[in-house]
């Protein structure tokens, strides 16, 4: 049965498919011995030989999906220019390799998933699922009601861009900062830190607590657990694709 090249790689554990069409695009996939550099083409995994750079993939991966309390100073990029450590690190699993479900910054905390389901990332980081993600987040300075009604409406962002609704709750204050929970539903790069300087209230401390059906809890920094069948299944069924 013929499927989307893309859609192949990311099921075999390459990347999400996003990484995948990256992959394809930069002419490091090859089908049948001759580069793949076309979005969209299909294969059969039956029939093809696939191949990225010069070996070939194949499907034999067990599915697994980690949740991951990821501490500051860990990037969720595979490359780093400044040679930092990444958080696949942290997940030391024999035999089997994982890959970041979208990105926490370099001082960012909190939930991140893992896994080689590329059908679960495509259905959390796909930008029309809305995929509700939860954070903690101490900004600078007394925050007022109006900032706080700008930030639940949408604000406007350095590059003219606007975010989607929000929600938004002031949870206390520390030092004379403010405390707020965020709920965002997209995956804008840096979105809070950026939502959060459009009001002047820059961003001192940040930490992701759930995403859709799934909660960090009690799970320590640095450690991480591998997730359910149940918990994965409602993951996929929280980030359906919006047509």
């Amino acid at each position: 049965m013929e499927e989307r090249l893309q859609k192949y790689l990311a099921r075999c554990g390459i990347g999400s498919r996003r990484k995948c069409e990256e992959y394809i695009a930069a002419g490091l996939v090859s089908v049948n011995g001759q580069t793949a550099d076309e979005l969209g083409r299909k294969i059969d995994p039956e029939k093809d030989v696939v191949c990225f750079k010069g070996r070939e993939v194949k499907d034999e991966q067990e599915k697994m999906t980690v949740l991951l309390n990821k501490p500051a100073g860990y990037v969720t990029t595979s490359h780093d220019q400044f040679g930092r450590p990444d958080v696949t690190q942290l997940v030391p699993i024999p035999n089997v390799r994982l890959y970041p479900v979208g990105r926490l910054d370099y001082q960012t905390t909190g939930l991140l998933l893992l896994t080689n389901d590329g059908d679960l990332a495509y259905a959390l980081t796909h930008p029309s699922a809305r995929v509700p993600k939860v954070y903690l987040a101490l900004v600078a300075g007394e925050i007022t009601s109006e900032e706080i009604s700008r930030l639940e409406k949408g604000v406007v962002l350095e590059d003219g861009t606007k975010t989607l609704p929000a929600k938004v709750r002031l949870a206390g204050m520390k030092s004379g900062n403010s405390r707020l929970e965020i709920t965002i539903f997209e995956g804008k790069n840096h979105e809070i830190r950026r939502m959060a300087r459009a009001v002047s209230h820059p961003v001192l401390r940040l930490k992701r607590i759930q995403e859709g059906t799934l909660e960090l809890g009690s799970l320590k920094e640095g450690s991480y657990r591998v997730l359910s069948d149940k918990e994965v299944r409602a993951l996929k069924a929280c980030g359906q694709i919006r047509k």
